[in-house]
């Protein structure tokens, strides 16, 4: 992304943090496109017939991220990945909601593949791979920013290294490190 959209997006993040309205609208009309782009990787993975729809989640991580008090945004990059945190606590939420429902919700654990399947996980496996994901990312956060980029938005690993401001090698690392010490971590479970 070329610095100046990076740039004009970082002004408009501190325009809506003075609480200027004005900067709030035009920083929904030049983030939406990379938020809905960014649910709908993530719920490409889900089966058909959910309830929770992409453009359903941009809107809930946006109000998660913009609705409360005040957030300085350091810049573009930290707003993308406090979305996709909040995208991934919106999912994590309705699997928790979509078990409860469910007799016998505890399915079996899972390892964390290169990419979701069609089906998606299901509601169990992914309580299981948030908590994994919860310690992984006290001891690790970076790996698990990966993890949450990847697995939960969808991003490919040149998507993930320019979210973060590394290197796809660097991704590369943390996303093979990340999947083992998972691994381990739910095979434990």
């Amino acid at each position: 992304m070329p610095d100046s959209v990076q740039t004009h997006i970082t002004e408009l993040l501190a325009g809506a943090a003075r609480g200027d309205d004005a900067a709030e609208e035009r920083l929904w009309q030049a983030v939406y496109a990379e938020l809905r782009a960014m649910a709908g990787k993530q719920m490409a993975a889900e089966s058909p017939g959910r309830t929770l729809q992409p453009t359903a989640l941009v809107h809930e991580a946006y109000l998660r991220l913009t609705g409360g008090a005040p957030v300085k945004w350091e810049n573009r990059r930290h707003f993308f990945a406090a979305a996709a945190k909040a995208m991934r606590r919106i999912r994590v939420d309705d699997a928790r909601r979509r078990t409860r429902r469910k007799r016998g919700g505890d399915g079996p654990t899972m390892s964390l593949p290169d990419n979701v399947g069609a089906d998606g996980p299901d509601p169990g496996e992914m309580l299981d791979i948030d908590e994994a994901l919860d310690r992984l990312e006290r001891e690790f956060p970076r790996e698990a920013r990966v993890v949450m980029l990847r697995y939960f938005v969808g991003m490919t690993g040149e998507e993930t290294a320019e979210a973060l401001g590394v290197s796809p090698r660097t991704v590369d690392s943390d996303w093979r490190y990340a999947r083992a010490w998972l691994h381990r971590a739910l095979s434990d479970e």
